[in-house]
């Protein structure tokens, strides 16, 4: 990743994010490319920029389900860092984000649940809801 993107992942800034694109318009599709990754949304989320965040999930929504050497997601990057705000904005854009499975298939929803932070909890929960078209509403399809 180019020391122009991860400056601004960094610092949150989005105009930078545009400057960075400009000057290379394959910058994200590469990154996207790589296996197992630190995405300028990792670097975004462990940092709170909840704007940059939104930003690149809107460029790049496959960047919320990859997971950085480590094997963690951007939003459990978010959670270890309580950004809670980030978190629940991230979810609000792609709800399965709760299930993604990271280091020992450690998804969001568990570490949520083992934190004991039930007001998350129970937005995951919502956010794992099945659609009535998947089964009874009073059902979980975590």
């Amino acid at each position: 990743m180019s020391e122009s993107l991860t400056a601004a992942s960094q610092a949150g800034d989005i105009s930078q994010l545009y400057t960075s694109i400009q000057e290379d318009p394959y910058i994200l599709e590469r990154i996207d490319d790589i296996p197992f990754f630190e995405t300028p949304l990792h670097i975004a989320a462990s940092a709170g920029h909840t704007r940059f965040a939104v930003e690149i999930m809107r460029l790049k929504p496959s960047f919320g389900r990859k997971l950085n050497p480590n094997g963690f997601s951007p939003i459990h990057l978010a959670l270890q860092n309580q950004h809670n705000r980030l978190v629940l904005r991230l979810v609000e854009i792609q709800k399965d984000l709760v299930r993604v499975q990271g280091r020992e298939g450690l998804t969001p929803l568990h570490f949520v649940a083992q934190n004991g932070d039930t007001d998350l909890l129970d937005q995951f929960l919502s956010a794992c809801r099945c659609d009535s078209s998947r089964g009874d509403l009073s059902t979980y399809c975590c």
